[in-house]
């Protein structure tokens, strides 16, 4: 299922990253990759807060539809 699914407060493993290589590149520089384990914080106005690695990074609904948890 996509990460904007994913409920709030629990974390989840990244099973897979999709979309074009610019956007898979771009995802996997701020810490997404599968394998690892994201916490959706709150979700806003389609913005999503998700804990990576111990940061908080702010991406789009857009952005988060192509991680898959």
């Amino acid at each position: 299922m996509p990460l904007t699914m994913s409920p709030k407060g629990q974390e989840v493993e990244i099973k897979k990253i999709s979309g074009k290589d610019e956007v898979r590149r771009h995802l996997e520089e701020l810490g997404f990759v599968a394998g690892g384990f994201v916490t959706v914080v709150t979700e806003a106005a389609g913005n999503m807060i998700i804990n990576v690695k111990g940061a908080r990074i702010a991406v789009g609904r857009e952005l988060a539809n192509h991680i898959f948890v």
